[in-house]
């Protein structure tokens, strides 16, 4: 869990050349990065992945950085949404998430006993539809939803002006609302 409380430059500072304090930073924020990836793929394989990748990505990187714990916690999202876009850049891999998470739907909707079915269903229309959004309106709608963060946050996390990230997200929520009625719809 990320300790926001406590100022932990010194700790960045020391991580840029010393493992073990490395080791200490990414052990305190591994768990918002994992949490991001997996609200944005639906998949935790996939979410583990791509969190290695920003975390990778985070070594070869720090000495660049400059600013605060909550600045540290800004610049991981930057990359992490950057790495997120990455993977889904390439259409196979998109397909297979959008595939698995049905799959996944599926299998625990036999799995789970006195599960509502329709709900999972619903659940599994809601991530396909996510999914099928461009990747700047994903990272909005999970940031904001997902990881409860108010539209500065996202601004700052995105490196975007707060009135773009609003813009972002009212397109996000009316593709979605209509995706959501098409389905009322067409039954599913």
């Amino acid at each position: 869990m990320t300790n926001l409380g406590i100022d932990n430059t010194g700790l960045i500072e020391r991580a840029r050349s010393d493992p073990n304090a490395f080791a200490e930073l990414y052990l305190r924020h591994y768990e918002i990065v994992f949490k991001y990836c997996t609200h944005r793929l639906f998949e935790s394989h996939c979410a583990e992945e791509v969190t290695s990748t920003v975390f990778f990505k985070v070594m070869h990187n720090l000495d660049s950085f400059e600013g605060t714990e909550i600045d540290f916690r800004n610049w991981l999202l930057r990359i992490a949404t950057n790495a997120v876009n990455d993977y889904l850049r390439d259409a196979r891999k998109r397909i297979e998430i959008i595939q698995k998470a049905a799959l996944d739907i599926h299998t625990q909707s036999t799995v789970t006993i006195d599960c509502d079915e329709k709900l999972l269903e619903k659940k599994a229309f809601l991530q396909k539809a996510i999914l099928s959004l461009k990747p700047k309106y994903q990272a909005v709608i999970t940031l904001h939803f997902f990881e409860n963060m108010k539209l500065t946050e996202i601004a700052t996390c995105l490196g975007k002006n707060p009135s773009t990230v609003r813009t972002w997200l009212n397109r996000a929520c009316t593709k979605l609302r209509k995706k959501l009625q098409a389905s009322v719809g067409n039954g599913e």
